[in-house]
């Protein structure tokens, strides 16, 4: 039998500019951030009733998220990816989200697009 949590609403390219970084330079100056957020869940009781409630308003997600990645400054992408999937696993019809978060700007000190941290955490 196929496994209805495996239903996905996603939201990519979401961007904030944010304050995050280890050095004091991407702290007072700040640079743009991107998340993409994957949340798995069963839809199928808000597709037969049509039905927003039995679902997650990407909407709301979308400006929750938007406020994590413009807010409270973290060191590390790693933790940063983590508050932004506990905000997803916050609603109690995701089953798991797996939630990438860019850093275009990033200095490394050699061209490149783009630097990533991709979390998968599910609900326990």
């Amino acid at each position: 039998m196929a496994d209805p949590a495996r239903d996905r609403i996603a939201i990519r390219g979401l961007r904030a500019q944010g304050h995050h970084g280890v050095y004091a330079f991407e702290r007072d100056r700040g640079q743009e951030f991107r998340c993409d957020a994957v949340l798995e869940l069963d839809t199928s009781a808000a597709a037969a009733g049509d039905d927003l409630e039995r679902t997650v308003d990407y909407a709301d997600l979308a400006r929750t998220l938007y406020r994590v990645l413009a807010g409270e400054p973290v060191n590390l992408l790693e933790a940063l990816a983590q508050r932004l999937a506990d905000v997803c696993l916050a609603h109690p019809l995701v089953d798991a989200v797996e939630i990438t978060v860019h850093k275009p700007q990033a200095e490394l000190g050699v061209p490149f697009d783009d630097v990533t941290v991709t979390i998968r955490r599910q609900r326990s």
